[in-house]
């Protein structure tokens, strides 16, 4: 008989994941099978399988499931991928990241975020990942190069983007979301050649805070 998270999964995929042209069938099985209230904080309970981004402290959160969605199906990570993940959170997208078989180094510069996350995580008895407390955007990460990174908060400006797409393998793919409110884009990097040669796709817009420590635009004053 299904337990009523399995039906809140279930509820999840099929009214907010799917109708938001995530597709890809090994995304969908992993956030089905996966208990993403393992990863919401007490506080918040009631919400893991909404609708919403929940939040995490001060300036941060979890993203929403479907935007989970669409960022594991854009990164297409297959078996053995050496994975970057940008601030892992609680751990639910560094776990949905090795299910779907990548070799995951989580970055997090919240201390705390990243007890909190390597203690989930060994719980759920997950390999190939790791959980380093650190600042991601003050340069390359050890481990590189990647095969796929997930940049799970905003960017608001361009200006770090070459750091990250350097860190890229060829093929590599880069998550990530740039700008500001009101409207900020969802876009995938791919590195098709050298370094430098990058193909752009824009997915969708969205809104999520800032990751911590990244240059912010410059405000013109009167």
């Amino acid at each position: 008989m299904s337990s009523p998270a399995d039906i809140a999964r279930y509820n999840m995929i099929e009214q907010q994941v799917r109708p938001w042209n995530v597709l890809d069938n090994r995304v969908l099985q992993v956030l089905g099978e996966l208990p993403r209230e393992a990863f919401v904080p007490d506080a918040y309970q009631a919400l893991a399988y909404a609708d919403v981004e929940i939040p995490l402290g001060t300036d941060t959160c979890m993203l929403a499931p479907k935007m989970v969605g669409r960022m594991l199906q854009a990164l297409q990570v297959r078996d053995g991928d050496k994975v970057l993940e940008i601030g892992p959170g609680t751990g639910y997208i560094t776990a949905c990241l090795a299910r779907l078989g990548g070799r995951v180094i989580g970055v997090e510069i919240d201390p705390d975020l990243a007890a909190g996350a390597r203690e989930r995580l060994d719980a759920m008895q997950l390999r190939r990942l790791e959980v380093h407390t650190a600042d991601a955007m003050a340069g390359p990460v050890d481990g590189g190069p990647f095969d796929a990174i997930a940049v799970t908060g905003s960017l608001p400006t361009e200006e770090p983007l070459p750091m990250l797409t350097q860190q890229l393998a060829p093929g590599g793919r880069l998550f990530v979301v740039v700008g500001e409110d009101p409207v900020m884009q969802a876009r995938l990097e791919t590195r098709v050649g050298g370094v430098g040669d990058l193909r752009r796709q824009t997915l969708f817009e969205t809104s999520v805070p800032a990751l911590k420590n990244v240059p912010q635009p410059e405000r013109f004053v009167f």
